[in-house]
């Protein structure tokens, strides 16, 4: 039997139901119904919303071989727990870069150009015609723009800006010398990256290292002129930190897709001036979703024939 926590898309779906008795928990499954949804499961579909700790792994019982993640992070995946019980862990890496790229691209430039802001003005009946002073923005071209995390994502994100004439500069542990190469990317400390762009864009990992990456601190350093855009996960940013920023002036503007504690969005961030807010759409063209769906669903026939899955996490 397969374990699908929330929902598979049918690109996946019914791949499984060809081979496997399927229990499905429905997208308003709590965890209580999926603690009983997983029983007797040799593998779990799960997403970003479901924790996959020991007390689901041992819920689920010991023929539990795989757990499929629907995503290219596993944060939510305990790994080493996984591991301990001979569990394999996969994702969906590589379908979803496309379109996260381009809706981190959408992001940047519907902040940077105080999108929210004139759209809200118009709707509200705020608008009294044309200013040549009103909803003044940044031009990508001749900016600087900042990627942290400079992987798959990060590393397409960085191309698009590129293509339109920014300079990229990037932080973290290891040097991209391909980007080096042929996008001219500088490789900088986190503090340095803040100083010298325009644009900083997030696609970093979740982790306990990278909890609140971006404090207070990095966002004076990043500056009044500054955009912030995040669509890597929601835990990188210290949300009361960002809202104060866009409040006071500290920063110019900020883009999110991912939140600290999804659904819930902060109060403070909904009234935040500047700040273009989407309900973590990233991955979310039907191209990316069928093919992340079609993964999953191809992680764990691998695995229950024997097979090496085709990404493999641990």
């Amino acid at each position: 039997m397969v374990a699908i926590a929330r929902i598979l898309l049918p690109a996946g779906r019914e791949l499984l139901e060809r081979r496997f008795d399927l229990a499905e928990g429905g997208l308003d499954a709590d965890r209580e119904q999926v603690l009983k949804l997983v029983p007797g499961a040799a593998a779990i579909v799960a997403d970003p919303t479901v924790p996959v700790n020991a007390e689901l792994l041992d819920a689920a019982g010991d023929q539990l071989r795989v757990v499929s993640n629907f995503a290219v992070g596993y944060d939510n995946v305990d790994v080493d727990a996984c591991a301990e019980r001979g569990v394999v862990v996969t994702n969906t890496p590589d379908v979803l870069t496309q379109a996260t790229a381009e809706l981190a691209l959408t992001l940047t430039l519907a902040a940077a150009r105080r999108v929210s802001d004139a759209e809200r003005d118009l709707r509200a009946g705020r608008w009294t015609g044309w200013d040549p002073a009103a909803y003044r923005g940044l031009e990508l071209r001749g900016a600087t723009v900042g990627v942290i995390g400079l992987g798959r994502i990060g590393g397409r994100y960085a191309e698009m800006v590129r293509a339109l004439g920014a300079d990229v500069v990037y932080a973290g542990q290891a040097t991209k010398p391909e980007y080096e190469r042929e996008l001219g990317a500088r490789h900088l400390h986190l503090d340095e990256l803040l100083q010298a762009a325009s644009v900083v864009s997030l696609h970093a990992r979740a982790s306990a290292e990278n909890h609140h990456l971006i404090g207070r601190r990095e966002l004076d350093l990043l500056g009044p002129g500054g955009v912030l855009v995040n669509t890597g996960r929601g835990s990188l940013v210290d949300s009361d930190a960002l809202a104060s920023a866009l409040q006071d002036g500290t920063l110019g503007a900020a883009g999110l897709d991912v939140y600290e504690d999804e659904p819930h969005v902060p109060q403070s961030l909904l009234d935040a001036p500047r700040c273009v807010l989407l309900p973590h759409i990233g991955s979310a063209s039907i191209t990316s979703r069928d093919a992340m769906a079609h993964l999953a669903a191809e992680n764990v026939i691998a695995v229950l024939d024997g097979r090496d899955p085709p990404s493999r996490v641990a």
